[in-house]
């Protein structure tokens, strides 16, 4: 019987979904070495960590790393396709959610929940209360998108319709101009929005974009939230424009270490809010996550290839690895 190894546990549906077409197991723990180990003998893995390259190195039996999710980042792509091992993923199934945890951290910055939260708690209806005089509303202000894909456009979409914001973004197309959303630069966007949004992949040209040039380039009240990768910021420029209150907050959902360690200095600010790589976990994207991979895995276990294929060269030299599969 197949060996489906996955690193995380699945949602019951797409567990289900999988029984009877392979054994399906969790890894016992998430470590380079215990996966390298674990995955010798699988034949898919189904992929929530980041995998080393050493996974695919000698493999004989794996077919596929299927990704719970969008973001390839965990998958060295370049060792699977070495190894003639498929890559697919299920792309935007998690871009409701991420968008919604984008306007909830935006309402809690505005609205200083976390010190209004604290104060009220510590010392009082009033204390908690005096920093109301301080909030802001939504409507009205810009947010600037940065990378227009299934999540970007969610949030331009929920920003636009559901709270009546400006909409700006700036995507590598740059296509034509949507429906209430008019595309900038990156320096004309980080100077224009109240709200930046970073929902761009990690790539070479994505890491250090939010640098302390364009951090020096934000209007002094700005907000930036984070829900692409850590390192898309450099975490430096950006504590340092904290310290200075440069900027009005951020809240960050990814960074460049993870865990986050708890002496980190985001850690230290009232008008930061930390979350554990969340934005894009609900009861309701695991379910979609979890189904999309599952499907895609029984592509692979009956000898077809993956819909969310990404790694198309890769297919000759595992036809050549799998024949009975051509």
């Amino acid at each position: 019987m197949p060996r489906i190894l996955s690193t995380h546990t699945l949602h019951p549906r797409a567990s289900a979904m999988l029984t009877g077409a392979g054994e399906l197991v969790v890894a016992s723990a998430l470590d380079a070495h215990t996966l390298a180990t674990e995955a010798r003998d699988a034949d898919i893995i189904i992929v929530r960590a980041p995998l080393p390259s050493a996974l695919f190195e000698g493999t004989t039996k794996l077919r596929a790393a299927i990704r719970h999710g969008a973001g390839l980042d965990m998958v060295p792509m370049e060792a699977a396709t070495a190894a003639g091992v498929l890559v697919a993923n299920v792309p935007a199934v998690n871009a409701r959610s991420v968008a919604e945890y984008v306007m909830f951290a935006a309402l809690a910055l505005l609205r200083r929940f976390r010190m209004v939260d604290r104060d009220l708690r510590a010392k009082g209806w009033l204390a908690g209360r005096d920093h109301t005089t301080l909030a802001s509303e939504l409507a009205g202000k810009t947010i600037g998108i940065v990378g227009f894909g299934a999540i970007g456009q969610a949030v331009g979409h929920i920003a636009a319709h559901g709270f009546d914001l400006n909409v700006v973004a700036t995507t590598r197309s740059m296509g034509p101009a949507l429906d209430r959303v008019g595309f900038l630069s990156i320096d004309a966007l980080v100077e224009q929005s109240d709200i930046i949004v970073l929902c761009c992949p990690l790539t070479p040209e994505t890491r250090g974009l939010i640098n302390r040039e364009r951090i020096a380039r934000m209007k002094p009240h700005a907000l930036l939230i984070n829900i692409s990768r850590g390192p898309v910021i450099d975490d430096d420029a950006l504590i340092e424009a904290l310290q200075k209150g440069r900027i009005g907050g951020a809240a960050l959902d990814v960074f460049a270490t993870q865990p986050l360690p708890s002496n980190h200095p985001y850690f230290g600010f009232d008008n930061v809010i930390v979350t554990p790589h969340m934005a894009g976990i609900t009861e309701q994207s695991m379910m979609r996550m979890g189904v999309g991979s599952a499907d895609e895995t029984l592509l692979v276990l009956a000898n077809k290839l993956p819909v969310n294929l990404r790694n198309p060269e890769v297919v000759e030299h595992y036809r050549r690895r799998f024949p009975a599969d051509a």
